[in-house]
């Protein structure tokens, strides 16, 4: 018999699915709902089990993870009618991988304790799709300790490090600063991107020649050349996605009254991409917008 926890997983999208795989491969059973559930086919043909609600993922797990769209969403997955509330208890806990507001997550955390006794632990993620796979990904936890101590053994499945940042909602903060960085990134490779294309110069070189000096990042060497390609199939991640991350940002910021000058203008662009239809692009469209091309 194993010794590992039952696991539960809520939300098997673009994200979600190779997580389970990976967490399928370490020798976990898990337990799995999706919102559409022709999602789960590959999963299940590994050997994940279906479940019919949240409630009955949570009845039969000791750690319950989903990684849902945003707030709206995690909220009913938590406390919906068949949310994990309904089939939660003491001793269980659970583990949101969402991108969230910081608000949310604490109101999430007390409100999960209050109603069942489960704890919460935030974890939102940054590796992308890629990390994702490959078990590379790095996690900002928040909440309890001993919580974040519990799960541990099981996120590293998943990652190559696990931080706790603090008490519950700390997490979700991390994650908001990781994509105020990525968020101002993208617009500006792309902006380096198409300078070096209309000055004569091969842009798909760019990564190559900057790696390692002060303008190098992991987002140079993964999407410069996806942009000098115009290479967008596979997205690793979505223009909507970084629009209200960057949005939960700016609500966190006025609430402590810090500008965000740079944020508040990737936010700009980014609604400029969702206005034309492109939000469930990869930001490297971004390269195409500079071009003029929509």
């Amino acid at each position: 018999m194993s010794d590992k926890p039952l696991l539960g997983f809520i939300g098997v999208g673009l994200m979600g699915r190779p997580m389970v795989l990976r967490l399928l491969s370490a020798g976990y059973r898990v337990k799995v709902w999706n919102r559409s559930r022709d999602k789960l086919a590959e999963v299940i043909d590994r050997g994940a089990q279906a479940a019919d609600s949240p409630a009955e993922v949570a009845r039969a797990s000791d750690i319950v993870m989903m990684c849902v769209t945003d707030q709206r969403a995690a909220a009913e997955v938590l406390f919906g009618a068949s949310g994990i509330a309904r089939g939660g208890g003491a001793g269980k806990l659970a583990v949101d991988f969402s991108s969230i507001a910081p608000t949310s997550a604490r109101e999430h955390a007390a409100r999960l304790e209050d109603e069942c006794g489960m704890g919460l632990v935030d974890a939102p993620v940054s590796g992308g799709v890629v990390g994702a796979a490959k078990g590379t990904l790095v996690i900002m936890a928040g909440g309890k300790a001993q919580h974040v101590d519990a799960v541990r053994p099981t996120l590293e499945v998943l990652a190559q490090r696990v931080t706790r940042m603090g008490e519950a909602g700390a997490g979700q903060v991390t994650k908001l600063c990781n994509q105020v960085i990525v968020g101002c990134l993208f617009p500006v490779i792309a902006e380096a991107v198409r300078l070096a294309e209309a000055a004569g110069v091969d842009a798909s070189m760019l990564p190559e020649a900057l790696k390692g000096g002060f303008a190098d990042s992991l987002p140079l060497q993964v999407f410069g050349p996806r942009m000098a390609r115009r290479d967008f199939a596979n997205p690793s991640g979505t223009s909507h996605t970084l629009l209200k991350d960057l949005e939960n940002a700016a609500t966190v910021a006025r609430e402590i009254d810090v500008p965000l000058p740079m944020a508040h203008t990737a936010a700009e662009l980014y609604r400029i991409l969702v206005a034309q239809g492109r939000g469930g692009d990869e930001p490297s469209v971004f390269v195409e917008l500079l071009a003029g091309r929509r």
